[in-house]
């Protein structure tokens, strides 16, 4: 979300209403009330950038650096203490960005929480239930109960969207030290539950290089076209001596494909990407096609049928090349 600048009088009024609150520490909505702050004021101040708004209930300014230990204080401002984070609230703690999709933030996703048997909680701020949890599924940080990365990725494999599944895990892989060949295993412990179909073909292509929530999707768009396996972050050379880094691609083949999200692929950014591929493609003959939302998400998605359809074409061209050494 961009932050709106305020102007004259209704910026003084807005900055002298954000020194109310705790500058320190994330607070309440009933905290901001204390102080003569109305809910019309909170959304003002989280749309100019003065506030954030990360779960429902709680704020933070928006100077706080977004730690773990800042995620933890967010938290457990809602959570009871007999209660337990989960799925993709855990992954967010954990520091998996890729368990929020685009947007999640704007949405202000409920907190995934579960209790103890025969409690539920209903109070509007959390997503509740109850869950079996054996000891070794429970991590306590600062006095704060959560899944572990490892049984938090078994969750998230099995009960979150396919999409959202593969993006969740790729992000617990890379920030919890999840070995693709562990969470395998470790899945044998569901045979029966709901989603373990899902999460048993997930696991084995989870791959912590992924870089965002994008990016994991056009993987799975990807590998769903039939196309053989790609590499994440492959390395290409670059013309002052380093590498240039594509999403995704297929070494041999010189085939890749990258994902261009509003976040860090807008306006500003069009030139250097078109210099960067163009250059990857005149001098290291490669063929990389470009996604971006509309070609990934939503019924009119069209990502395969293109990938299928280059793929085909830098094969062709690379077995001319291969015929006829004057054509390289």
């Amino acid at each position: 979300m961009g932050v709106v600048v305020p102007m004259g009088e209704v910026a003084e009024r807005l900055v002298e209403l954000s020194l109310r609150v705790p500058q320190d520490r994330p607070f309440t909505v009933s905290e901001a009330r204390s102080v003569e702050i109305r809910a019309e004021d909170l959304r003002e101040l989280v749309r100019t950038g003065l506030l954030r708004h990360p779960i429902r209930g709680v704020y933070s300014v928006a100077g706080l650096a977004d730690t773990l230990r800042h995620r933890i204080a967010v938290l457990a401002l809602v959570v009871p203490d007999d209660c337990v984070v989960t799925d993709r609230t855990a992954a967010w703690l954990w520091g998996a960005e890729s368990a929020l999709a685009p947007n999640d933030h704007a949405t202000v996703p409920q907190v995934s929480v579960f209790a103890p048997p025969g409690r539920r909680l209903r109070n509007g701020l959390t997503r509740s239930g109850e869950r079996m949890l054996a000891d070794r599924d429970v991590a306590e940080v600062e006095n704060l109960l959560v899944t572990t990365p490892l049984r938090t990725a078994c969750d998230v494999a099995r009960l979150l969207p396919r999409d959202h599944a593969l993006a969740a895990l790729d992000g617990l892989c890379a920030v919890g030290g999840i070995e693709v060949g562990h969470l395998g295993w470790e899945l044998d412990r569901f045979k029966g539950y709901r989603g373990i179909v899902q999460a048993r073909a997930l696991a084995p292509i989870a791959d912590p290089k992924a870089a965002s929530f994008g990016e994991s999707v056009l993987r799975l768009r990807w590998l769903d076209a039939g196309l053989p396996r790609p590499e994440c972050q492959v390395e290409v050379p670059a013309p002052n001596g380093s590498c240039f880094l594509l999403d995704m691609g297929l070494p041999e083949e010189r085939f890749g494909a990258e994902y261009d999200g509003e976040a860090f692929h807008g306006p500003d950014r069009e030139e250097h990407d078109a210099a960067r591929r163009r250059w990857i493609r005149d001098h290291e003959h490669w063929r990389i096609v470009v996604a971006r939302r509309d070609n990934v998400f939503g019924r009119n998605q069209d990502i395969d049928l293109v990938l299928q359809r280059e793929y085909r074409r830098q094969r062709g061209l690379r077995g001319q090349k291969h015929a006829d050494p004057s054509l390289t």
